[in-house]
């Protein structure tokens, strides 16, 4: 009996697994091969064997999963996606730099941008006109359409609001009709204003191909991660280049200024954008929160006024714009129109801390700027917590964000040319991966403009990251010794320098830089030395080669020095020892000012001896071997052709460079009385120092270099580095650098 039950449970058992196997493979079969009409696909041929799924688009990628194009099967699309494809503003959205641009070029001639002719007939505002005279101006800019590797249009693209005065018409036809179109290909678009009312859409009016977008207000549903490029929104009157300093003079202790949080514009009644600024008085509370609003603008303003607007109206009156945002903590920066706002720069220049109220707008050069540093990220459908929030923030962060908004807009929003600049360094950065900035150099002193990675992938061969890297500079300089009179005498200044120079316990190796038209002197007519020396001969014999980044330079300090020169040993190892404290600056002896000649309206330059300095002269100087580098690399060659035609000058223009860099003076250390007289002896340079013509000639130059840098870089200053006990009435025994009182 027991025996006949165990049968049958046997027997069910395997009754149930066999019908278990045969469903699923049916449903194993149906689901690798759908019937015809489904949507997975058509059915396979008989006895073939499909695994993986067959793309017709190799690009789709890129496309983001969650928003499939108009032209996807089945699903529903919106009115919105089929207009927005119809104006062409998602025919590129898949574009990445790997698939819609010809790297071939960059890698060839390097990256050369090219600008197109501008069309008889066609009007440029001046804004785009100065987009156009900042590339034009860079070290970036070819004439040669053959050597570029990024194009940019003449057409004026900046305003395409159809209600704009400013809007280009027929534009889709002007472009298409370009013989370097090539569909948009390698090809960069600016554009501040897209859209107009009553939708303000990103849409730019004609298709742009596979061109890259320079685009403000752009938001992070349309923007193409690692192929556009997000700017800010930029006033007509925003400067060309230069641009005015911003406005943190000094860091007040506590960071709290009078008002928490401020903010006064429009308020939009109606349409996109009114949401927001409609729900600011909930907030407002008069007293340290001071958000006003006014209805007051717009021809029919009256038409569509609500219950608020005459209260509103009248209390935006009371206050003054410039004097809220200098004595504020906080700015709101909510979105208007469109996404973006010149409140934003506003903010940054002023050290008010951006309180960012305007979801879905990609930050500018967002791909660079950690804004986390800078702002507060708000919601703005959380408005009623931004009060709580940024008074829970601690005064040390808060000072830290007011100092960093100092840093972005100084280094990357001051001027038209900067942002220019910042937009074309990042697509470098994309072309020349092996070599791009990383994060710490784009977001600290003095950023990614200043610091140029082609001399070097490690932040340690800079000067200005020691700190960070818990590094010092190398203990041992080169000497420079920038030679123009031929050796005709053992008593020249040139050989006493030298052998001092040698001397130094510092001093790795001197290079003599042979820029005089006579022959090399014999080797026997140097001085034996413990150090090697190098006598290079000028090529061009011109004064700015005494800056060329020779590669013999092995040490981080050069130390410059004019033939006619005279230091002693011990002058030079204090120099050098104050620089090792000062790596970024320029330290040295012979100081220069500059003025400001309100009787000429122009800059002055004066040798006389004062209280204050703002040029440390590269005749007896030190400083970093990397400025060699940014001299002949980053400044314009209509600059230093100036100095070479003049053979004067060279000096004044490292020091508005290294000022330009570092936004700080060079340093004075001390310095004998005898050091201005001796400096003009009988040698081949005293002619020239006598010359008023060569004092002309500097004060010339003086306001040439402010004029191309936009500003006048160069930083007063009253420190004087000496000795311990430098003239002090003590033992002559207990002073390290005793030889220098007696000099």
């Amino acid at each position: 009996m027991q025996a006949k039950k165990r049968y049958l449970t046997l027997l069910s058992a395997g009754t149930c697994l066999a019908l278990l196997l045969y469903l699923g493979g049916v449903r194993l079969r149906a689901a690798r091969h759908p019937p015809p009409g489904s949507r997975h696909g058509p059915p396979p041929r008989p006895g073939a064997e499909r695994p993986w799924p067959r793309f017709p688009d190799a690009l789709r990628p890129f496309a983001p999963a969650e928003r499939p194009g108009p032209e996807g099967g089945g699903g529903r699309v919106s009115p919105r996606q089929r207009r927005d494809a119809s104006a062409g503003l998602y025919r590129g959205r898949r574009c990445r730099m790997e698939s819609c641009f010809d790297f071939a070029q960059c890698r060839k001639n390097g990256f050369k941008v090219y600008v197109y002719p501008q069309q008889k007939g066609e009007k440029i505002a001046e804004s785009y006109q100065n987009v156009l005279a900042a590339i034009e101006g860079s070290r970036f800019y070819t004439s040669d359409p053959g050597q570029a590797c990024l194009f940019v249009l003449s057409l004026d693209t900046l305003d395409r609001d159809q209600l704009s005065p400013q809007y280009v018409h027929n534009l889709r036809s002007k472009v298409q009709s370009l013989h370097l179109w090539n569909n948009g290909r390698n090809h960069l678009i600016f554009n501040l204003y897209s859209g107009t009312w009553p939708d303000y859409t990103e849409d730019v009016g004609f298709d742009i191909g596979q061109a890259m977008l320079a685009k403000a207000s752009i938001s992070t549903e349309n923007f193409r991660p690692n192929f556009d490029v997000s700017i800010p929104l930029f006033s007509k009157d925003h400067p060309r280049t230069g641009g005015e300093k911003g406005f943190l003079r000094f860091n007040t202790i506590p960071p709290l200024r009078k008002y928490m949080l401020v903010f006064k514009g429009k308020r939009y009644l109606t349409g996109i954008g009114s949401d927001t600024r409609n729900a600011l008085y909930h907030v407002h509370n008069g007293e340290d929160v001071v958000l006003l609003t006014t209805c007051k603008h717009g021809k029919d303003w009256q038409k569509h006024k609500d219950s608020r607007c005459d209260r509103d109206n009248a209390e935006y009156e009371k206050y003054d714009y410039r004097e809220m945002l200098h004595n504020a903590t906080f700015c709101l920066v909510p979105r208007g129109r469109r996404l973006g706002s010149f409140r934003f720069l506003e903010a940054l220049q002023a050290a008010c801390v951006p309180v960012m109220l305007s979801n879905g707008w990609e930050l500018p050069f967002s791909e660079v700027i950690d804004w986390n540093q800078a702002a507060v990220i708000g919601d703005e459908r959380l408005l009623l917590q931004i009060p709580s929030t940024i008074r829970s923030i601690h005064q040390d962060k808060i000072l830290a964000l007011r100092q960093q908004t100092q840093f972005l807009w100084e280094a990357y929003f001051s001027s038209v040319e900067k942002i220019v600049l910042t937009t074309l360094e990042i697509i470098q950065d994309r072309i020349f991966k092996h070599i791009s900035r990383n994060s710490l150099i784009w977001n600290k002193h003095p950023g990614g403009l200043f610091v140029l990675p082609q001399y070097s992938s490690y932040l340690g061969d800079f000067p200005y990251y020691y700190a960070n890297l818990g590094l010092k500079p190398l203990s041992t300089f080169t000497a420079v010794i920038h030679a123009v009179t031929p050796l005709v005498s053992q008593s020249q200044p040139v050989l006493k320098l030298l052998v001092a120079v040698a001397k130094s316990q510092y001093c790795a190796q001197i290079i003599v830089l042979w820029n005089c038209d006579k022959p090399l002197p014999a080797k026997h007519r140097w001085p034996a030395t413990s150090v090697p020396v190098i006598v290079i001969e000028g090529e061009s014999k011109v004064m700015s080669s005494r800056f060329l980044p020779y590669d013999n330079i092995v040490t981080d300090a050069v130390l410059s020095l004019d033939e006619d020169t005279v230091l002693s040993t011990t002058e030079v190892d204090f120099a050098f020892t104050v620089w090792q404290s000062f790596p970024e600056r320029i330290v040295g002896y012979p100081a220069r000012s500059h003025f400001w000649d309100n009787t000429k309206e122009r800059w002055g330059y004066t040798s006389k001896w004062t209280n204050d300095y703002s040029m440390v002269l590269t005749g007896a100087a030190i400083y970093h071997k990397y400025y060699h580098y940014l001299y002949t690399h980053y400044l314009p060659a209509s600059l230093k052709n100036m100095v070479d035609q003049l053979a004067n000058c060279e000096d004044i223009l490292m020091n508005f460079l290294v000022s330009a860099v570092t936004k700080l003076p060079p340093i004075k250390v001390t310095q004998k009385k005898q050091y201005k007289e001796t400096m003009m002896g009988q040698t081949s340079r005293a002619s020239r120092w006598a010359d008023p013509d060569h004092f002309a000639q500097r004060q010339s130059c003086m306001n040439t270099f402010a004029s191309w840098f936009g500003y006048m870089p160069l930083i007063h200053s009253q420190m004087r580095l000496d000795p311990v006990l430098f003239k002090d009435q003590v033992s002559i025994l207990r002073k390290k650098y005793r030889d220098i009182e007696r000099l």
